[in-house]
């Protein structure tokens, strides 16, 4: 078969809506694989699909061109995550104003309405546009940054269109999903793709409590707040998110799971606020040279850094250095699985948590906190300086006097203080002098000879793992120790 006529073939295939499983058929083998038909949901649901107009003072622009940049991770300028704000119209200077452009959604026949925070946060006006072309004026009900979902209220006179709400939960990786929105302002524009993955944690800055839908349904400037929606016309996402080094679609799109959203919206009219669960540690994931000095099997899990006094965590007995590998009957496979859990729990709810402890598992029980709206350390005592030096390791520490204990609110028998960078492992490793030494390899360091202690025996090939206080930082940080053979070059 020449090229030319097997490329017309594929159109066709496409074209009627079927395409074999493999490039050649075999013979009498029927055509089994057809490309879904979105055209039913689409009729169905998009007059329940609003185009968003946000209003914003000269006072406001400032932090709306932050915002409208996104957030991502500053120390990697080729990829960052990006709000889709949708193309924002600028004005001339006399009308002084800023309008930014998005989607959303009506979820109840009387004008209630899901978006995101990001859409409407701080603004003056906020409209909502019709698929029969009316223009509401729209109530901003509530707003939940850290989920980044907003609820609208519109008075429409009579009964509106809605979506019907679906179960994120069902999700899985491969499924067909379909968006409508507004990209840079075209009204009900339909986009399909599929779902790249579940679960997905972005990094620190970009909702770390949130646990988003991966997909690759094309999303661009002016879909956020857009719904998602999967083969049976439900809607299981808001879409919220891309990844990309541009600001339009590389194929990475994320979406806030509809369960949170719907949570968010129960909590916001009732309550006008959003409250979620707290344990109290900062968590890191365990990475390679973690596994290597712990001497575990693999490097799954979230290893504690740090637990706040008088925590849900403190009060559960759990202590840093331990490997969080399980909550409330989820498995955890790295750092950023906890954060969604956990926030997502409810205040006051008793949750198992395995952890894993000098080798041993255990399961401790937390009763979970409230998470602060806004965003702590204690206080200590003073301490003789005396000093130990350690060769393999390179670098030399002495204890902690009074003024840094209390300016760094640890306890009195709580670290011991790099003094001096003497050797390039620990120099390699980003030490610095001034840094707190809190524990080594799990163990808690209380003192200049607890630390001797704890790395008398270090030799060439070692892999040791301090925890370190720098400021109001807490961080995991391993030390390799060259083996005889890396010394010798061969």
């Amino acid at each position: 078969m020449n090229r030319s006529l097997w490329r017309t073939l594929m159109c066709c295939a496409l074209a009627t809506g079927f395409v074999a499983v493999s490039g050649v058929q075999a013979q009498g083998a029927p055509v089994t694989a057809a490309l879904p038909d979105f055209t039913s949901i689409v009729q169905k649901n998009a007059p329940a699909v609003v185009h968003v107009e946000a209003t914003y003072n000269g006072k406001h622009m400032s932090s709306m061109s932050m915002q409208g940049q996104g957030q991502g991770n500053p120390n990697d300028p080729q990829w960052i995550f990006r709000h889709f704000f949708g193309m924002p119209m600028m004005p001339s200077p006399e009308e002084q104003a800023h309008i930014s452009l998005g989607s959303g959604f009506i979820i109840s026949s009387d004008g209630y309405i899901l978006t995101n925070n990001h859409v409407v946060a701080n603004a003056d006006k906020v409209t909502v546009r019709l698929q029969d072309r009316r223009t509401l004026v729209a109530k901003v009900v509530g707003t939940d940054p850290v989920f980044d979902i907003a609820l609208l209220k519109v008075n429409a006179g009579k009964p509106l269109p809605t979506v019907k709400i679906g179960d994120s939960h069902t999700l899985k990786a491969g499924q067909w999903v379909l968006a409508i929105g507004s990209p840079f302002g075209f009204d009900y524009t339909v986009t399909q793709g599929i779902v790249s993955a579940v679960g997905r944690n972005l990094d620190e800055s970009s909702q770390p409590d949130t646990s988003f839908i991966q997909t690759d349904v094309p999303i661009n400037r002016g879909n956020s707040g857009g719904p998602l929606f999967n083969l049976q016309g439900q809607v299981v996402g808001i879409n919220s998110q891309i990844y990309s080094n541009t600001g339009g679609y590389q194929g990475v799109s994320f979406s806030i799971p509809i369960d949170v959203a719907m949570n968010v919206v129960e909590q916001l009219k009732t309550k006008g606020f959003v409250t979620r669960g707290e344990l109290g540690v900062l968590v890191r994931p365990v990475d390679e040279s973690i596994a290597k000095a712990l001497k575990l099997d693999s490097d799954s899990g979230a290893i504690v850094a740090q637990v706040e006094p008088d925590s849900s965590a403190e009060r559960a007995g759990i202590q840093p250095g331990d490997i969080i590998m399980g909550y409330n009957g989820h498995s955890i496979a790295q750092g950023s699985d906890l954060p969604p859990l956990v926030a997502m729990t409810k205040p006051g709810t008793r949750v198992p948590i395995e952890v894993l402890r000098d080798g041993k598992r255990m399961t401790l029980h937390a009763i979970i906190g409230t998470m602060k709206r806004d965003g702590g350390v204690q206080s200590g005592g003073s301490s003789q300086v005396s000093k130990s030096g350690t060769a393999a390791l390179g670098l030399t520490v002495e204890s902690i006097d009074k003024d840094t204990r209390e300016q760094l609110g640890l306890k009195m028998g709580q670290g011991v203080v790099v003094s001096d960078i003497t050797g390039p492992v620990a120099a390699q490793a980003g030490l610095q002098n001034g840094d707190v030494i809190l524990m080594v390899n799990q163990q808690k360091i209380g003192s200049v000879d607890a630390f001797r202690a704890a790395t008398a025996h270090v030799k060439p090939g070692d892999t040791v793992l301090l925890l370190v206080r720098r400021g109001d930082q807490t961080n995991f940080v391993s030390l390799s120790v060259p083996s005889n053979k890396d010394h010798s070059g061969h």
